[in-house]
């Protein structure tokens, strides 16, 4: 096998690691996947292939004649990294205003707590009017606060603790913060691969993709006609009809005609006569 050969093999096998090595991002990357990245900074694996993708976009050494397939295929995970950077960035919007709504109600929850301890007038339409914005159960709760006619009763302190235990997870937003915190490593990932993947296929001209057929018309043009000048004899004698049989092809070939020839040879054996036997004598 020549050099050119060996080479472009290598540039096959290399091409097909790379859209393997692309796919395997994509599927990390992808909110519907099983198997997403967690964090950025610790998920080695991850960036292993994206310095893998980089350096085989950095270093082709032909930047024209790069590989369609491998060049679409990385121009659409950046693509598809943009679009989800995007939709990341909503949800963290919308995150972002739901805290800043727990944060409020946190303190509108310690207020109305405060009024229905100290049993002030009007507690009870106060914690009517509550029940707009908080559920039912805290509803209940606060009533059973304000109907304690005893501050001692274990229903009375267990409702505080229910109640201050609502305000703090209102007011710390731990689900909403983890949340925004996975959202936000997935975010990392995303541009690091706008950061380190759109970067280079800048270096790359688009290729220019030509329609099958016309690549199938210049690959016959290319192909060499070889016109093998026959004896007419030889092929009379070597044609075969329209998908003969095994047994029909044997028999007309050149192969069946010798064999047929040879059996027509009659074969005589000249036996010399053998010596008359000379007569006993008496």
């Amino acid at each position: 096998m020549s050099k050119s050969g060996i080479v472009n093999v290598r540039m096959v096998i290399t091409e097909e690691k790379m859209l393997s090595n692309i796919d395997k991002v994509q599927k990390l990357i992808n909110p519907k996947s099983k198997k997403q990245i967690v964090q950025l900074d610790d998920d080695v694996y991850f960036k292993d292939l994206i310095e893998s993708i980089k350096t085989y976009l950095v270093e082709y050494p032909k930047k024209k004649n790069f590989p369609a397939s491998v060049y679409k295929a990385a121009y659409e995970l950046v693509e598809f990294a943009t679009n989800q950077f995007e939709d990341n960035t909503k949800q963290i919007e919308e995150l972002i205003r739901q805290r800043e709504t727990n944060i409020s109600l946190a303190r509108e929850l310690k207020e109305i707590l405060e009024v229905v301890v100290s049993k002030e007038t009007g507690w009870k339409q106060i914690v009517k009017e509550a029940s707009n914005n908080f559920q039912e159960d805290i509803i209940e709760t606060l009533e059973i606060i304000g109907k304690s006619r005893s501050d001692a009763t274990e229903n009375y302190q267990d409702a505080v603790k229910l109640i201050n235990a609502r305000i703090v997870n209102l007011e710390s937003n731990l689900h909403i913060e983890i949340d925004m915190e996975r959202i936000e490593d997935k975010s990392k990932a995303l541009s690091y691969i706008g950061i380190e993947i759109a970067d280079a296929l800048k270096l790359i001209p688009t290729p220019q993709e030509e329609p099958a057929e016309m690549v199938m018309e210049e690959a016959k043009a290319e192909q060499p006609v070889t016109v093998v000048e026959e004896n007419k004899g030889y092929i009379e004698e070597t044609r075969f009809e329209v998908k003969p049989s095994l047994w029909q092809k044997i028999k007309q070939s050149k192969i069946g005609r010798a064999l047929r020839y040879a059996f027509k040879i009659r074969v005589v054996l000249d036996i010399p006569a053998l010596p008359e036997g000379r007569g006993e004598q008496n």
